[in-house]
């Protein structure tokens, strides 16, 4: 219905059944169930999935460190994958407030750049709706052939070089996903995974910063629009800091049954090593109601042993 006049279907792949149990290998072709881009697995991660939905009633704590009330919650091992996303769906992603990228800081003494790795996203296991192809370059992304190649022999086959074992042991600590964070408030569930980027030094101080991303998902039918954020940042510093502001990142999406979720990044910088952040979404319902979402808290921790600076121009 709403494709371009002129325009055909093409095949891409056929698809294969999702695996239950086990994980998917490096090479593994796929499409995102959520999004819908293309992409293909690099290698997985081993996340703690702290899951508030499911949290034990029993083991309920008044406050915990950031002074949020909530229920205590035990960290879950889950599956997440290091993907590149095929650049010709970028554009098509209207659920994303940008092109997901990987984003830390250089710590060389003559340099204050910020690199950005683009079209470089974390997906979950059951995100993963896999499929096979029979060309060679099935992905277009910059780094594709840098990272893989094809061989027939192997199922998938599309197998990693050098270059990517390489790459990812060097920026492991700028890479790493280990915490996340969900929360489900009146059927809006709301997913969040920091990421440490480095540590500046700045007059005579250390700055650290995170990323952190954010997935808002609609687990209702009933359309309703994201209004306003308000957070709370809590370093280890001692200070406490309160902002609120419209939506986020310049947008207040709406979440429609069509178009569930949507996810952005944003980043955050502590004058410690640590500290805490949470906070809630204002959401409004069609009849002009509102109702708080609670954004989970969680932990920005370094990676202060961390002695390498990270390298992502450079092979």
């Amino acid at each position: 219905r709403n494709r371009p006049e002129g325009k055909v279907l093409e095949t891409v792949g056929v698809f294969e059944a999702p695996k239950q149990h086990g994980k998917y290998e490096t090479g593994q072709l796929f499409l995102h169930s959520v999004f819908g881009y293309r992409g293909i697995v690099l290698f997985p991660w081993q996340a703690r999935l702290y899951d508030r939905d499911v949290a034990s009633s029993v083991t309920e704590k008044s406050e915990n460190v950031a002074g949020h009330g909530s229920k205590e919650v035990k960290g879950k091992t889950h599956t997440y994958y290091q993907v590149l996303i095929d650049a010709r769906d970028c554009p098509h992603i209207s659920q994303r407030s940008q092109t997901e990228a990987v984003t830390f800081l250089a710590n060389h003494d003559d340099s204050r750049a910020l690199y950005a790795i683009p079209g470089l996203d974390y997906v979950s296991h059951e995100d993963i709706l896999p499929y096979s192809s029979t060309d060679q370059v099935p992905i277009q992304h910059e780094l594709f052939e840098r990272f893989l190649m094809y061989d027939q022999t192997k199922v998938p086959p599309f197998v990693a070089r050098d270059t990517l074992c390489a790459w990812q042991e060097k920026n492991h600590p700028w890479l790493e996903l280990s915490d996340v964070h969900r929360e489900t408030t009146e059927n809006i569930r709301v997913t969040v995974i920091p990421f440490y980027m480095g540590m500046r030094e700045a007059q005579n101080s250390h700055v650290y910063w995170w990323r952190y991303c954010i997935r808002l998902e609609n687990l209702d039918s009933e359309v309703v629009q994201l209004r306003e954020r308000h957070w709370r940042i809590f370093s280890l510093s001692g200070t406490l800091e309160t902002v609120r502001g419209r939506g986020v990142v310049g947008r207040e999406p709406v979440l429609s049954k069509e178009q569930p979720a949507f996810q952005y990044s944003s980043h955050v910088s502590l004058q410690a090593s640590s500290g805490h952040m949470w906070g809630t979404f204002r959401f409004e319902r069609p009849d002009g109601s509102h109702f708080d979402v609670r954004i989970p808290p969680f932990s920005l921790e370094s990676n202060k042993d961390e002695k390498t600076p990270p390298s992502g121009l450079h092979w």
